[in-house]
């Protein structure tokens, strides 16, 4: 089984990755940096010994990047069981007074990697009538919030995709499931002053993550809202 994650290097998708490495699959992992994702390989090959660990280095921000990326994965196998749409970014901001381009750059992130990723990879998926994506969107795509600006913008569209993609995918087999996680302590949150036991921990995401893509194949959970037990802050 084989398991594709963006922005995998740290938070949500660290989690994911350890905890879909932990059940035996293979691993596709991207982010900017390389040596947090050598870092990453080694921690997970150090746990799981016969677990194969693929990395590569892109920003999703850039097409020819996503292209190059999912281009890389199938030349090393066309069988994609599970994609996480994972990669995104945050600036704060107003949409009245936040900084020109700001709008161009988190979309670019948070929305047409997703976008693209998914076409470069759903032909292989489609061919094989199976696989499960997940996108990973945000509570600021249900709800706009003070300061999230064009960063809820580009989640209200990402949920937007995935219900598409939900949609079209359904006579294919292949499942889409949203989800839409409150505020979870990663690294981030580390100058804040939140106290992590009022607020998620990654691996809660990861958890159901795991165990929504192992139902029966009669089932799909649509959409996955998640918030801290004592509400959003």
């Amino acid at each position: 089984m084989n398991i594709v994650i963006t922005g995998a290097s740290k938070g949500f998708g660290k989690a994911i990755a350890e905890k879909f490495a932990a059940n035996g699959y293979s691993l596709f992992l991207c982010a900017r940096t390389l040596d947090t994702l050598k870092e990453l390989a080694g921690e997970i090959s150090a746990k799981n010994p016969s677990v194969k660990v693929y990395y590569k280095t892109c920003d999703v921000s850039v097409k020819n990047d996503v292209k190059e990326f999912a281009d890389w994965i199938l030349s090393i196998t066309n069988e994609i069981d599970v994609l996480i749409n994972n990669a995104g970014s945050f600036i704060q901001g107003s949409v009245y007074n936040e900084d020109d381009g700001i709008l161009e750059e988190l979309i670019a992130t948070n929305l047409y990697s997703a976008y693209y990723l998914s076409r470069f990879l759903l032909p292989a998926m489609i061919e094989r009538k199976r696989g499960h994506i997940f996108n990973m969107c945000s509570i600021a795509s249900l709800k706009a919030y003070q300061h999230g600006g064009s960063y809820s913008i580009t989640k209200y569209a990402m949920a937007g995709l995935s219900a598409n993609l939900r949609d079209e995918l359904k006579s294919y087999n292949i499942k889409v499931t949203s989800v839409f996680p409150g505020a979870a302590y990663t690294d981030s949150w580390n100058a804040s002053g939140v106290n992590p036991n009022r607020i998620m921990k990654a691996e809660d995401i990861a958890e159901i993550i795991y165990t929504s893509s192992h139902l029966s194949p009669m089932a799909c959970v649509e959409e996955i809202v998640i918030r801290p037990q004592l509400g959003d802050l």
